[in-house]
């Protein structure tokens, strides 16, 4: 199946869950992938590579005039498959953040079907390509001491796993030596839970997926989740921003709702942003209400 068909494909299966509010009709229709897929594509400036395989790369959006600038990491989602999406259906609002003086490091990586991805490659490749950005960055024009990392969908759960990942256990192998410093994570439309997704009948990504991120127990690592799943994961000290739509199939806002509630039983703050009438697609193309609320956002954590 192609990216484009596997993208739609994705879009249009329901949420079936039990946490998942009621269908209702729709008032207007939503986007669907070919409604952003089909805009003329803006390209990036730069293309680096943190790794030898073809996924292992970074596209650098700079803005006009000297920097440095500040940056958003960015994120993709696709169900955590490469199949399915990679870094340039982000293209458009990387597009629209640079051209608002604002510089993006946009990654990709290897999802669950191709080889190396999973548990723990993908978390790895994620990891190296936030960490070439605190390495690397300030030469590229980049101004690094703020960093919002900003992911949708599947690259929504891998934005917080990143600003929750410098709480992992100094031993762990995900988390580095150094792990770049998250100053706030935005997840757009996002799959916090590996549990859930993992066991969720009719989840919209299906549970191959999520189980191949969670990886398998073994006696020297019985928990899946302490380590994959943000929810479960000892929390980091980055501030955290959920953003959501009413008529998303793929992450309704229940999940956002379940995320928040579990965090702030155990004293972490997260904020929750809900936007009517729109759909998953919405949350990344410039010119809806989804993407208008996620702005200020940035900005806001950014500073500017």
């Amino acid at each position: 199946m192609k990216p484009y068909a596997a993208l739609a494909a994705c879009l249009l299966i329901p949420i079936m869950s039990a946490d998942s509010p009621a269908m209702t009709a729709e008032p207007r229709p939503i986007m669907r992938w070919p409604d952003l897929l089909e805009r003329p594509r803006p390209a990036p400036d730069r293309t680096l590579h943190y790794g030898d395989d073809p996924l292992q790369v970074v596209d650098l959006w700079l803005p006009a005039g000297k920097g440095p600038h500040p940056v958003v990491l960015m994120v993709h989602g696709g169900c955590w498959q490469s199949e399915v999406a990679d870094r340039t259906i982000m293209n458009w609002i990387a597009d629209d953040l640079r051209g608002q003086g604002i510089a993006v490091w946009n990654i990709d990586y290897r999802g669950v079907d191709r080889a190396g991805g999973g548990y723990p490659g993908t978390f790895m490749d994620v990891a190296a390509a936030a960490d070439m950005l605190g390495r690397d960055g300030a030469r590229h024009g980049f101004k690094t001491d703020r960093i919002v990392a900003v992911g949708h969908s599947a690259g929504g759960h891998l934005a917080l796993w990143l600003a929750a990942r410098s709480a992992l256990p100094a031993g762990s192998a995900l988390r580095g030596a150094a792990p770049l410093p998250i100053h706030a994570a935005i997840s757009q439309g996002g799959l916090p839970d590996l549990r859930f997704s993992s066991n969720a009948a009719g989840h919209g990504c299906g549970t191959d997926a999520p189980k191949a991120m969670a990886g398998v127990a073994s006696a020297a690592r019985p928990d899946i989740y302490a380590d994959t799943s943000p929810i479960e994961m000892a929390a980091g000290g980055a501030r955290q921003i959920q953003v959501n739509t009413t008529l998303d199939r793929i992450a309704p806002p229940a999940y956002a709702a379940a995320y928040e509630a579990a965090l702030r039983a155990r004293g972490v703050a997260v904020r929750n942003v809900t936007v009517a009438d729109e759909g998953h697609v919405e949350l990344i193309a410039p010119g809806t209400a989804a993407w208008g609320r996620t702005l200020p956002l940035i900005r806001q954590e950014l500073g500017l």
